[in-house]
């Protein structure tokens, strides 16, 4: 079982692994790079797209499914395998980041099309036979509604390989911890904050809260560079505790009654997805299912609004705080939320929090970089703009494991693996993860 690493081995996005076995040829996602991040050219690959067989998806974000639309321009005509949640959420990201890629609508109908015949849903939890004596098991990762990570277990000499797609933490708002792996030979695992460890996640609500109650004191905007797909979601499921949870009520007075800023939802992208997740309600975790029984839609309240149109955008973009504004792109890098910060980050009423890795070279590293220096500034949409907004970090938002979380991951494992191949992550993460599992007794590459 050859391992070949196509993206994401010595950075953070574009995630896409060559897995060959028995002769078949078996890609691990296929995503897009972004910042800084290197983008290798199909065209150097060692296979060509139309020699592809099977293409598993780990997730639907796109570092790890952006550049399945080239792949099937290129003549990939084989199967997409990944979870049932994840089949459902493919066609509404990639219709979105399609949008911007300049490709004919005719074209992009065709890719849609595409997709559609060729991806099946599985469920996870299961074994289920490929071909040529290859099986496969998915099992929930935690990242998002959906993510699972795989193993590969080649059945007639047992050898095995398992990639960990993105692991989520656990206490994720709707979602279902991460499960623990079965044992294999090899481990291909991410990496992303092996250097860090997140806030506590048990009183992120809190630290919501305290953050957006000293935000809006000034009446300002507080900007939220939010993931179209599960920080969104995340996000309107705590401001539902801090608007509707007895406990959370008496800590913040200011955030209740009228006194209750407007929470615009600026994304229509964030809009399709939160309805499907809604619509996708059996794979929540329990606490969110027992919610809603009781009549608390954890992904619903009053004063929150959908912005849907352009027109209305551009209305919030000219109005008076105070309000909470979650668009995106999660880094910065395009979307509503650019329009939002060109109107309001010069502001010193206007906070900006960031609940999401900011990957290097992208806008949104930028300002967290330069946000504390004297006269710090960043480029939107090429216009220099001076960082006067007060610029917040919530580390216990990462939809990413911890350093703790991903050695509990793997130790979770029934016995060690042969191997680790860390990737998916900067150099420095890689390295502190290697050394802190090295030091249990792990071999890593």
């Amino acid at each position: 079982m050859n391992v070949s690493h196509l993206g994401a081995e010595n950075c953070v996005t574009g995630s896409c692994h060559l897995l060959q076995a028995n002769g078949l040829n078996i890609m691990v996602d296929c995503g897009l790079a972004q910042g800084d991040d290197p983008a290798r050219s199909m065209d150097r690959w060692p296979i060509q797209p139309d020699e592809i067989d099977y293409l598993f998806l780990t997730h639907a974000h796109i570092d790890h499914i952006g550049r399945l639309p080239e792949l099937i321009q290129k003549g990939f005509k084989g199967e997409i395998i990944c979870s049932h949640p994840t089949r459902a959420l493919l066609i509404p990201m990639l219709t979105d980041a399609m949008k911007f890629s300049g490709m004919p609508e005719q074209t992009a109908l065709n890719i849609h099309k595409s997709i559609d015949d060729l991806s099946w849903g599985f469920e996870c939890g299961q074994d289920f036979d490929l071909e040529k004596g290859i099986s496969f098991k998915l099992k929930r990762a935690g990242h998002i509604l959906g993510s699972s990570f795989v193993r590969f277990q080649d059945d007639h000499t047992g050898e095995s390989v398992l990639f960990s797609g993105d692991l989520g933490a656990k206490d994720t708002p709707i979602l279902p911890d991460p499960e623990a792996p079965d044992p294999a030979d090899r481990v291909i695992m991410e990496s992303t904050y092996g250097d860090r460890l997140h806030g506590d996640r048990q009183h992120r609500t809190r630290q919501l809260g305290a953050v957006l109650s000293r935000a809006l004191a000034d009446s300002g905007k507080v900007f939220i560079p939010a993931f179209s797909l599960g920080r969104t979601q995340e996000l309107i499921y705590e401001m539902d505790r801090l608007f509707s949870n007895p406990d959370c009520q008496a800590m913040f007075p200011d955030l209740q009654g009228v006194q209750r800023p407007p929470v615009f939802v600026d994304s229509p992208l964030g809009l399709e997805i939160t309805r499907i997740y809604a619509r996708l309600s059996e794979y929540w975790d329990k606490e969110a299912r027992d919610l809603k029984r009781s009549g608390d839609h954890p992904i619903d309240f009053d004063g929150l609004y959908a912005v849907e149109g352009h027109h209305d955008h551009l209305k919030l973009c000219d109005a008076a705080g105070p309000a909470v504004i979650l668009a995106g792109s999660g880094m910065c890098t395009g979307g509503r939320i650019i329009d939002h910060l060109k109107k309001g980050i010069e502001d010193p009423k206007s906070d900006i929090l960031f609940v999401g890795y900011q990957a290097a070279g992208t806008p949104g590293r930028a300002i967290q970089d330069n946000a504390e220096k004297p006269g710090g500034y960043v480029y939107l949409d090429g216009e220099r703009k001076t960082i006067r907004a007060d610029v917040h970090t919530l580390s216990g938002y990462s939809a990413h494991a911890d350093q703790k979380g991903l050695v509990d991951w793997i130790t979770s494992m029934p016995e060690k693996p042969g191997a680790i191949k860390l990737v998916h992550g900067e150099g420095g993460a890689r390295r502190a993860l290697a050394e802190v599992l090295e030091k249990q007794g792990y071999t890593v590459h």
